[in-house]
């Protein structure tokens, strides 16, 4: 299969009348080249120029900077609906959302406001070199601002975007965490094709050199700053969230892809009593466990998400104990998800059978994806926070991964 580069509005669905709507069309193009980009790895660039002139890059903001005012609910909706064909897609336009939900929880209005306009009115993609974990970028204070300089991994959608979330460590004693938001092509930064994983390989997740980066102060997300309210605490929880819904969509597409195959490609085994694949006792059973799996991880996503927009909406009055209460729905979906996804896609070939592990259908992207897309933080400890409470009643702890 080759990979075509086609005229980018050509499809989009004149006739859609929702985000739904658009984001359906989308999927239907996106899939037709999933298993080729796969193989070929490396960026995005026409589904990326697609989402651009989908106009859902603007989905998250708000109606009155230009945006199309949709939940988290709806915008999670469409992560999920496009990672059902596409995970490593989904998992940067969900990152970009995420990148405009930060600057809000971090920022004064007076940075975001600006931000979230000219992102609604010019298609602005973010992208993400935050990663708090990766601490080899330095901020230098520096008249007027912070210069960065140093390496950062991790850098998913980087590529191809227009604005960047960066984070640094002050040099000094205190090593304090710097947020900002920059130009993606400011002088000095350097973004490396480097990013040649097994699964989500389209995700652009490689690294980036900061060299003497200049950050204005009015560019550093200080006031309220990062995790520094129950509100602004939020902003994991939806990192947390977007990961829940691109593993329940990896899932639901290899159940998806699985069933067509079986009713029209799978034989029944000859010691099977049914004369066809779709009666065979055993695959039926199979197929039962894989929907008890999807449902019940559906409704624990769902529900995650209701007390998160709920959580939103409720801005500074939300108190750490309404905070925690979110973070345990959320936490209990992602062992849901990442439980039950992981078991499905690794077991969809015992309902198709042995010709459908050959490479051209490259069945097993589902798993690579979500194994790799599962490791980003251990669902261990998200257990021993539940643990925690199911046992001690302690709310999990603020943290960028909980």
């Amino acid at each position: 299969m080759t990979i075509t580069t086609p005229d980018a509005a050509q499809h989009i669905p004149h006739h859609a009348t929702s985000s739904s709507a658009i984001a359906a069309g989308l999927a239907e193009r996106f899939a037709e080249t999933a298993a080729a980009r796969d193989l070929a790895g490396g960026t995005p660039k026409v589904e990326r120029d697609l989402l651009r002139e989908s106009g859902l890059l603007k989905l998250s903001i708000p109606i009155e900077y230009g945006g199309l005012g949709a939940s988290w609910t709806e915008t999670l909706g469409i992560v999920r609906q496009l990672a059902r064909v596409d995970s490593s897609v989904a998992h940067v336009f969900a990152f970009h959302h995420l990148q405009l939900a930060s600057v809000r929880l971090f920022g004064t209005p007076a940075q975001w406001e600006p931000w979230l306009r000219d992102t609604a009115s010019q298609g602005w993609f973010w992208g993400n070199a935050l990663n708090p974990l990766d601490k080899r970028t330095v901020a230098t204070r520096v008249p007027g601002g912070r210069e960065f300089s140093g390496r950062k991994s991790f850098c998913s959608g980087a590529l191809d975007s227009d604005m960047l979330l960066a984070s640094a460590v002050e040099d000094n004693a205190d090593g304090k965490l710097i947020i900002a938001a920059i130009p993606t092509r400011r002088a000095g930064v350097t973004l490396f094709e480097d990013w040649d994983n097994m699964g989500q390989r389209q995700t652009d997740s490689g690294s980036a050199l900061f060299e003497r980066v200049a950050v204005a102060e009015g560019e550093i997300l200080s006031n309220p700053g990062p995790l520094s309210s129950p509100h602004a605490c939020l902003r994991p929880l939806l990192a947390q969230l977007i990961f829940v819904n691109v593993f329940l969509g990896i899932a639901e597409g290899a159940f998806a892809e699985a069933r067509n195959y079986t009713r029209s490609q799978t034989r029944a085994w000859q010691a099977s009593p049914a004369q066809q694949a779709t009666e065979d006792p055993y695959i039926l059973a199979h197929y039962g466990e894989f929907w008890v799996s999807l449902e019940a991880t559906r409704k624990l996503a769902d529900h995650a998400v209701a007390r998160f927009d709920a959580a939103w909406n409720e801005g500074l009055a939300l108190t750490e104990a309404g905070r925690g209460e979110v973070a345990l729905a959320v936490a209990t979906a992602k062992v849901s998800a990442t439980r039950g996804g992981l078991d499905l896609t690794s077991r969809i070939f015992e309902v198709t059978g042995a010709r459908a592990t050959t490479a051209a259908l490259r069945l097993d992207r589902y798993w690579r994806n979500l194994r790799v897309h599962t490791l980003h933080d251990p669902v261990d400890y998200k257990l021993r926070e539940l643990g925690d409470w199911a046992l001690n009643g302690k709310h999990p702890k603020p943290s960028f991964y909980s």
